[in-house]
């Protein structure tokens, strides 16, 4: 069966509720477009919420307390928080890295070095830690 372009289709009640039924007796509903050539991404769907069962649709709802709702946007409001901290940071550090190398500066000779040798441990009066 070829389709012209733009061509509209009327399917009657009947044929609507058979749909439905086939939805209902575990039938996909792509599997169903497909079948019987029907065209339109919500055709279908709108047939089921209209002849038959809103949870053949498998949507998924969401219950959330306001308890809930509220922690989110504290979690919301900290993650944007430190992602600003973050991209402050690292501008900082980009900044002072173009700075030591406009310096010329080597960044290996900016490390902490007090000449001191490193201890190996606290000593007591009888030997060792």
């Amino acid at each position: 069966m070829s389709k012209r372009p733009n061509q509209n289709y009327r399917y009657s009640v009947c044929f609507k509720q058979k749909v439905v039924e086939e939805v209902k007796a575990g039938l996909s509903i792509t599997e169903i477009m497909r079948r019987y050539g029907i065209g339109g991404a919500t055709t279908v769907k709108r047939w089921v919420q209209r002849y038959g069962d809103p949870s053949m649709l498998n949507e998924v709802i969401y219950v959330k307390m306001r308890k809930e709702t509220d922690q989110i946007k504290v979690l919301e409001q900290e993650n944007r928080r430190l992602k600003i901290a973050l991209a402050d940071k690292t501008l900082a550090y980009d900044a002072l890295e173009t700075l030591l190398e406009v310096a010329g500066i080597d960044q290996s000779a900016l490390k902490k070095n007090t000449g001191l040798p490193r201890s190996g441990g606290v000593t007591r009066k009888g030997g060792t830690a």
